[in-house]
């Protein structure tokens, strides 16, 4: 009996470990830790054929890591709850920390400029609240509107050559995306300095900051 029920215990978690054997189906949980998203943005966002992004989406939901809702003929999905979060700040930190491979990655793309310097959380709100640094959220809209860092502005990387007209060049800028592994704010970064602004880049994500339980300001309930 001890035999079958410690056989079942296991037969469940592994439930977990099957639906992140995928490595898109961790990157689409990533994305969903942004804000809720319909079949096809995560086809865009995360660069599958809509029919493949669909299986990949069941599979994490057999594994009850998302949910969906339908509206209208759109189906949208998030993540079941914030415990599905954790887990993935967990995984992340775990296999930086286990992995060289890892490491060497993220360190040649992230880290191999020094003009990318990174900025820490605790100075980025000391900072704004002076007025002496301008936060800048460059995800898209939807994500923004879910959740972003208090008092930051809303450019999408997309429109930042559009709007960079109406930043002011005497103070520092810090662009923030979808965390460490976004190249959203990097980007923003390179082409901000490329202008003349004294740009920087925050690794944190939204989730990070909720999960730190540090303020993060909602505009839409989900």
């Amino acid at each position: 009996m001890s035999r079958k029920v410690k056989d079942s215990i296991y037969e469940q978690l592994s439930r977990v470990t099957k639906a992140l054997s995928n490595p898109k189906r961790i990157e689409i949980l990533d994305l969903l830790s942004q804000s809720e998203k319909t079949v096809e943005m995560i086809s865009e966002q995360a660069d599958l054929g809509v029919k493949n992004a669909s299986a990949q989406l069941k599979e994490l939901k057999s594994a009850l890591l998302v949910e969906s809702r339908k509206e209208g003929k759109y189906v949208f999905y998030s993540l079941t709850n914030q415990g599905t979060a954790h887990f993935l700040s967990a995984l992340r930190d775990f296999g930086e920390k286990q992995f060289l491979e890892l490491q060497n990655i993220t360190r040649e793309a992230f880290n191999s400029d020094d003009d990318l310097e990174e900025v820490d959380r605790k100075q980025v709100i000391a900072k704004v609240k002076r007025g002496d640094t301008i936060l800048i959220d460059v995800r898209p809209v939807d994500e923004f509107d879910h959740a972003h860092l208090p008092n930051a502005m809303s450019v999408p990387i997309s429109e930042l050559t559009q709007k960079m007209r109406s930043l002011p060049k005497g103070r520092e800028i810090v662009a923030y995306c979808r965390g460490p592994y976004c190249f959203f704010a990097k980007d923003a970064v390179v082409l901000l300095r490329k202008k003349g602004f004294k740009a920087k880049r925050l690794k944190d994500s939204v989730s990070d900051w909720e999960l730190l339980g540090l303020p993060v300001s909602k505009l839409k309930a989900v």
